[in-house]
């Protein structure tokens, strides 16, 4: 008479299983897609063999076990297509913050440096106003000029201020006296049908000294007012 050994759970059998195992992940790296697959199919064999042959795996255990594999596999792929597409933007990103060194630009922000009785700033607006005016002001926050600039379209509008106040006095040879040279700060007052427009925005201007790029923060353009911003933060190069 045939004996046929059903203890599927001895010792002998989960250490054959164990170092079957073992031996394979020394084999082969367990970061690629390669490795895994070949853990999940030496696994899957292993697991055949040493079945009870009385009660074996069922077709629907052993096609799920199939599809997990190809799940996880298809998974890993991605994973390795994305990191390659990943590398390739910011290398690309890197060129382009790059060939901006040397520009002026216009970011987020509120201040004005006033050199030499010249200036930049701008506004961004998300929609068309009405009308809209920009308001700066001294560093103790007194009203110096008001730029009215009537009704304007969405996007961004760069400015150029000439430091010259609301007052507009003249000097002894009959041109007009200026704002001493310094920092101010400005605001922009923009309606739409009579009702104040909350989603317009004050831009500074400031000029790209640097780039700087890692694998955690990705690529940096280094201000000298602003500090370290990203390509997205830039709202016109100038």
């Amino acid at each position: 008479m045939t004996t046929v050994n059903t203890n599927t759970g001895s010792p002998a059998t989960i250490n054959d299983l164990m170092s079957t195992m073992n031996t394979k992940a020394a084999a082969t790296s367990g970061d690629s897609v390669q490795a895994d697959t070949d853990k999940f199919m030496t696994l899957l064999v292993t697991q055949l063999k040493n079945q009870d042959p009385l009660n074996p795996l069922d077709n629907a255990q052993v096609t799920s076990q199939l599809a997990q594999l190809q799940t996880v596999t298809g998974v890993n792929k991605l994973n390795e297509t994305l990191n390659s597409l990943k590398a390739s933007y910011q290398s690309t990103e890197a060129m382009q913050a790059t060939n901006l060194i040397g520009h002026g630009v216009l970011v987020e922000g509120s201040n004005v440096t006033l050199s030499g009785s010249k200036a930049i700033l701008g506004v961004e607006l998300a929609s068309n106003v009405d009308s809209m005016k920009v308001v700066i002001s001294d560093k103790n926050g007194k009203e110096v000029q008001t730029m009215d600039l009537g009704a304007q379209k969405a996007g961004v509008i760069p400015l150029a201020w000439d430091g010259v106040p609301d007052a507009n006095k003249l000097d002894s040879d009959g041109k007009p006296v200026t704002v001493a040279d310094g920092n101010y700060t400005f605001q922009v007052v923009a309606t739409r049908g009579g009702d104040k427009v909350t989603d317009a925005k004050t831009l500074s201007f400031d000029s790209v000294a640097s780039v700087t790029t890692n694998s955690t923060d990705g690529v940096k353009l280094n201000l000298p007012s602003k500090g370290g911003v990203t390509l997205a933060d830039i709202k016109q190069v100038l």
